[in-house]
């Protein structure tokens, strides 16, 4: 499913972010959610950012009245939505809520404060061969997951490839299958269509039946434009239907692509489905350039970007509900990090509002810049499920292997501005080898964890809270913490479903 309606932001520009005030038709509340702004529109319907009684800030998508009314609509958006709900990894949004059978159904994904790769490529122009490989490689991953869950894309697409700092997310899929078979008159009102011209795989040009490939054809064309800022069958001014020609029969325009990408790309562009590479063969290609990894700590964006990632966070801070002055914060959980919900503050004077948002803002930017020197590091594992984890050998005399010593640190949600650091230092079983900061916007939390065993992986007990108010600071289970791809992966015993969280070595 999609992430919901980036698409559409890109038509409809307002505020910064592409943000636009609500309509006097548009709902103020969806289910749980209330509305901030409206961020697009689209074949589907309309897209909004909004947030949670509990603080967290989702995309909603609200579907079209009239095809809505349309019961075979209404049947493949229920199958889709259950089976995007499946699509794990940490290279798509994720489906957090949905009411399949509300009169006008909608569906809610996480939202990510970063700009598409459409609007990046028209602003900065095509993106260095380094970080097009990068982009390959996390696309794949993406690809991997939609696929495992019985999806297929089919609309993969520069806008439907979101820009973070840690890499490259994908949104709307599944989506194209719920618009199949709506009638005709449906569809060119709401402008519809399976599939972008630009960005079709033949199969889907001649209308036959699809494969998981059709996907691979549609990445090899987001990496043409990626690459040189060009489509590779036409351009904005070629007609649909013309387009649609050149990508059933003719060959694609790689003039202009760098040589080191060619090989990668003409294959993903392959006419035969069964000619294509894998995502998975897709991950070993790209990552096995000479150029595909750099030094340890070169972001896997150039620099101009990283500033405007951290730019496009700061526009999340800003998006603020006009209706209530109380700022509620989303704290993302991780097992002994503050709860989800953080009680809402006194309203404050305008002028002490504007002024924590100009602390929030520079914050942001801060936060960005130093994520920025480890961001392709988290391109370098897999997707959480199936990374590989690093051999270490036992220290001497049952001690902690030397690489797993250090400081080490992440972030959890959309903003950066929720921070988890802890030192891991050298001890026994039983003494206390883990100290930990959980801090955001509104709260700090400290944490001790003593060791149970040295490994590897290194076994810790549970943590417990050194400061920090009670109810919003709480103790995590035992964790286990394992070296993979040159980070350092803490899952802990009782995880609730969430996904374990990546550290990167910062001392």
């Amino acid at each position: 499913m999609e992430q919901s309606g980036r698409a559409g932001q890109q038509r409809r520009a307002g505020r910064a972010g592409g943000l636009t005030p609500l309509g006097a038709r548009d709902p103020q509340q969806i289910g749980d959610y209330r509305l901030l702004g409206r961020l697009g529109e689209g074949g589907m319907g309309r897209v909004f950012l909004a947030r949670s009684d509990r603080g967290r800030t989702v995309a909603v998508k609200l579907v079209r009245t009239e095809l809505a009314h349309q019961e075979e609509f209404r049947d493949r958006f229920r199958r889709e939505v259950r089976a995007a709900r499946t699509v794990g990894g940490q290279w798509t949004a994720p489906v957090l809520d949905a009411d399949t059978e509300a009169e006008t159904p909608w569906v809610a994904t996480g939202y990510i404060a970063g700009p598409s790769l459409q609007q990046v490529v028209a602003r900065c122009g095509p993106l260095p061969e380094r970080t097009v490989r990068i982009l390959a490689a996390g696309l794949a991953r993406a690809l991997r997951s939609i696929h495992a869950a019985g999806i297929i894309h089919r609309d993969l697409k520069p806008s439907n490839v979101l820009l973070t700092i840690d890499g490259p997310r994908v949104i709307d899929f599944g989506i194209a299958r719920a618009l199949e078979g709506v009638t005709t008159s449906v569809a060119t009102q709401t402008g519809s269509a399976v599939g972008s011209p630009g960005f079709m795989a033949p199969e889907q040009v001649r209308g036959t039946p699809l494969t998981p490939a059709c996907d691979v054809f549609c990445l090899g064309s987001v990496l043409v434009y990626a690459a040189t800022g060009h489509q590779p069958f036409g351009s904005a001014t070629t007609l649909p239907h013309a387009m649609m020609y050149r990508i059933a029969e003719e060959e694609p325009d790689l003039t202009a692509l760098p040589e080191g990408l060619r090989p990668l790309v003409v294959d993903c562009l392959a006419k035969d489905p069964a000619g294509r590479p894998t995502p998975e063969e897709l991950v070993t290609r790209a990552e096995g350039a000479p150029d595909a990894t750099g030094a340890d700590d070169e972001p896997w964006l150039p620099g101009t970007l990283v500033a405007h990632l951290g730019r496009h966070a700061v526009e999340l801070l800003e998006a603020e509900d006009p209706r209530d002055g109380a700022e509620r914060t989303s704290v993302p959980g991780s097992a002994d990090a503050p709860p989800a919900t953080v009680a809402p503050s006194p309203r404050p004077a305008p002028a002490h509002r504007r002024t924590r948002r100009t602390l929030l803002a520079a914050a942001a930017l801060v936060l960005a810049g130093a994520a920025a020197a480890t961001g392709y590091a988290l391109l370098g594992g897999s997707d959480g499920s199936a990374a590989a984890t690093e051999k270490s050998a036992p220290a001497a005399n049952g001690a902690i292997p030397t690489a797993y010593l250090g400081i080490w640190s992440t972030t959890v949600g959309d903003s950066n501005l929720d921070v988890r650091r802890f030192t891991l230092v050298q001890g026994k079983p039983g003494e206390v080898v883990l100290r930990m900061e959980a801090t955001g916007p509104t709260y700090e939390c400290r944490f001790t964890a003593a060791l149970k065993s040295a490994g590897p992986p290194v076994r810790l007990g549970p943590s417990t809270v050194v400061s920090g108010t009670p109810d919003t600071c709480r103790p995590g289970t035992g964790s286990t913490l394992e070296l993979m791809a040159g980070q350092l992966r803490r899952t802990f015993d009782d995880a609730g479903g969430k996904a374990p969280l990546l550290y990167t070595k910062t001392g």
